[in-house]
């Protein structure tokens, strides 16, 4: 139901979108989202598109702890490659209880135990057969043939050489997937068979790698007391790849965080479609992503496609699904750390509490830059800690103690009276280097206090030798306070734990409400479309139209008679525009005339605007007489197709400075209303939106609207749309709607 002759949905009736668009799946309600395939990883559920809607978790028990392993080219000849690596693979078999078969052509035994000649000799089926063979290509036939579920394959020279080995990439991945097993690899390494600590508790770190490397730090973590349960080295990524990896782990009881290190994604879909798992489990992914700078220059016709290059794709998506990214290792590892440690905040306020006024004001300064919230401590609470702290110091927030009260009782009593406060979730005690015993007694106390409280206390631990006690007894001793070294890196990691734990509590996977069947506007649109074409302004507001997007009154005309009587019926004043399907960019061309307000002027317009395109040999369907629409917000709404994602969604500043201000927000489909306004707000020029300088409010609402029906678009169209742009999207004043003035369409 339209809420509006000017086809905005009305609240209510905007919460029977999917219904009215497409098919709405019914049933009971689990924590706010449906009881249904999303829990079972049952990919044969289909979006419009003929997607799968939901992960599929392999079943990697077996891999991580097999009950049998085969070492195809073990060795134990002395200063052999792989003769280290046979003899590290048989003492991580040891640990997890595993059987291991050597398998050589002429080698009896290797380290004693007796070896098979092939694949074909092997006792039993195994679990995992590890390859050490320079090329694995060969002998994936003969592990389909003895059944193995697992393959882990070392051999470089693969995609990472260039295209000849990309080619032989290939190949190997076809056989392995007509072979029914898994692959880890190929260009992998020996970081899925290390030595983990088993004598440290709490919830864990699973850590995914491209490069192993670059997971060393966080592996090291465990020397800090931080868990770590796996650590998946996926390589090149042939068959398993990071989504894999990312589902697996978050159905894992003991994972509390997965820390990935990504130089690429293999399968964009995939990835969100684990993310979206780890989501539903309340499972917070942390990752370092390769690639902030632009790959390459956009190609695109439309404004919508240069207004985001791959990576700014890349960031959207990942902050859609809660993954949290960050630049370094060092803070890959405290914010994975934090967020598998730390219980869910009771409040989101963050307290600075030092001994120094200089260090909590520069700390207090870098916190609230990074948006956090640090409440003002209420006066009964100030006056409170003025019981233990002399009155000329501040206490509001940061708190300053002054240093000595810190050495006696007054220091826990200090401590204990910030965490009673009901607006504090987090405190947060910068010492800037180790001055015993005040600092001594400040830890201790710290450390007995986080014991008994349910909010989180971070300390950070600013000396740069590490070697004190206080630091390495008492602070990494305790499994209650968060440990830092930096306080870049402790802010950053807060803030990813409040963030996380707000996305949690209201995420609702897009998912669960994408449309299964196409909807009768879809139908209507494929009659409109010319593949391999850009479409003329005339046909691409059409394709609005069908999808229930407001166009201006307009005709198109071939005549300047015509148009004259277009004019009349459109009513004056008009903006008349050449219309064809080679035209990009008329302004820049002269094809528009604008303001007309004459028969006169429309007659002379038309004869300027045709012969125009017969200089610039411009092939028309026509000149459009259009309806005048001059008050209000331009936005540009616009699909692109993403390599990695597939169709995006862009919102943004419009009009003639789209490209100067590249003011935009992307998403992409599915996603909710949600997230929708959350794209408006990430706007710098959001408050235009909101009215400036006696300027009424814009229609936020019928902007939302439109952006979730160019949405839709992008999800049934997304095979033969390559590019939409609607610029200017005029929103009018609140209540009046919104009017696509403008649009270009390019067919795939």
């Amino acid at each position: 139901m339209l809420g509006s002759t000017h086809g905005t949905l009305t609240t209510d009736s905007r919460r029977a979108r999917v219904i009215a668009c497409g098919e709405q799946r019914p049933g009971p309600a689990v924590h706010g989202r449906a009881a249904d395939a999303g829990d079972t990883g049952d990919t044969d559920v289909l979006d419009v598109s003929g997607r799968p809607l939901y992960a599929d978790v392999p079943d990697l028990d077996r891999f991580f702890r097999p009950e049998s392993v085969a070492v195809i080219g073990a060795s134990d000849a002395e200063g052999r490659p792989n003769t280290g690596i046979t003899r590290q693979l048989l003492d991580w078999a040891g640990r997890v209880g595993a059987r291991v078969h050597p398998v050589h052509p002429t080698r009896p035994s290797v380290f004693g135990i007796a070896c098979v000649p092939s694949v074909a000799d092997l006792p039993e089926q195994v679990d995992l057969a590890v390859l050490l063979v320079a090329d694995p290509l060969p002998v994936i036939e003969e592990l389909a043939e003895a059944k193995v579920r697992f393959a882990v394959a070392f051999a470089s020279g693969f995609a990472e050489t260039g295209e000849e080995g990309a080619a032989a990439q290939t190949r190997l991945a076809a056989a392995v997937r007509r072979s029914g097993l898994r692959l880890l690899g190929p260009n992998t390494n020996l970081n899925a068979f290390e030595r983990f600590r088993d004598d440290l508790d709490g919830p864990a770190i699973a850590l995914i790698t491209q490069s192993g490397h670059q997971g060393r730090p966080v592996f090291a973590a465990q020397e800090l007391g931080i868990r770590l349960s796996h650590w998946a080295p996926t390589g090149n990524e042939a068959d398993l790849e990071t989504a894999d990896f990312i589902s697996y782990f978050a159905e894992r009881p003991e994972v509390g965080a997965i820390a990935c290190y990504v130089e690429g994604l293999k399968d964009g879909r995939a990835f969100l479609l684990a993310a979206d798992r780890a989501a539903r489990r309340r499972v917070p992914v942390v990752a370092v992503k390769v690639g902030r700078t632009e790959a390459g220059a956009r190609t695109a016709a439309s404004h919508t496609g240069k207004l985001t290059g791959a990576d700014d794709v890349v960031d959207a998506a990942l902050r859609q699904y809660g993954v949290i990214r960050v630049d370094g290792l060092d803070e890959l590892q405290d914010t994975a750390a934090l967020l598998a440690r730390a219980r869910p905040p009771r409040a989101d306020g963050v307290v600075v509490y030092s001994i120094s006024g200089g260090t909590g004001a520069h700390v207090a300064d870098l916190a609230a830059g990074l948006g956090l919230k640090l409440p003002v401590l209420s006066e009964a609470r100030q006056a409170e800690l003025h019981q233990w702290i002399p009155e000329y110091l501040s206490v509001a927030n940061p708190v300053d103690n002054g240093g000595h009260p810190v050495g006696d009782w007054r220091g826990r009593k200090i401590i204990d009276a910030i965490l009673a406060d009901p607006e504090v979730g987090v405190l947060v005690c910068p010492i800037t280097g180790p001055f015993p015993p005040l600092s001594d007694k400040l830890v201790q106390d710290l450390v007995d206090a986080a014991e008994a409280t349910d909010k989180l206390v971070c300390v950070v631990w600013g000396s740069p030798v590490g070697t004190e006690a206080a630091y390495r007894e008492v602070l990494l001793g305790s499994s209650r306070v968060a440990t830092f070294r930096t306080v870049g890196n402790c802010l950053t990691a807060v803030r990813a734990y409040l963030d996380h734990h707000r996305f949690a509590n209201d995420y609702h996977s897009p998912f669960d409400e994408a449309p299964r069947t196409p909807s009768p506007s879809y139908r209507k649109a494929l009659a409109l479309m010319r593949p391999g074409q850009q479409l003329s302004e005339h046909a691409a507001k059409q394709l609005l139209r069908a999808y229930g997007i407001r166009v201006p009154r307009e005709q198109l005309v071939t005549s300047a008679a015509a148009a004259v009587r277009a004019a009349g019926l459109v009513g004056y004043p008009v903006v008349m525009k050449a219309s064809g399907g080679q035209i990009a960019h008329k302004t820049e061309l002269g094809l528009v005339k604008i303001g007309l307000t004459s028969a006169s002027q429309v007659r002379d317009a038309y004869r300027d605007l045709t012969d125009i395109a017969r200089y610039e040999g411009v092939a028309l369907d026509g000149v459009l007489v259009c309806q005048m629409v001059e008050r209000g917000v331009e936005m540009v709404v616009g699909v692109t197709h993403d390599d990695l994602f597939g169709p995006t969604v862009t919102v943004g500043l419009g009009g003639v400075l789209v490209e100067v201000l590249h003011d935009a927000a992307v998403r992409v489909p599915p996603f909710g209303e949600d997230q929708a306004r959350d794209m408006l707000a990430e706007l710098r020029g959001r408050a235009l939106l909101d009215g400036v300088r006696g300027r009424p409010p814009a229609d936020l609402d019928a902007l939302v609207e439109v952006v979730l029906r160019v949405q839709r678009m992008a999800l049934e169209l997304g095979d033969q749309l390559a590019e939409l742009d609607i610029n200017p999207l005029m929103v009018l004043e609140q209540g009046q709607g919104a009017v696509a003035l403008d649009a270009l369409a390019v067919c795939r």
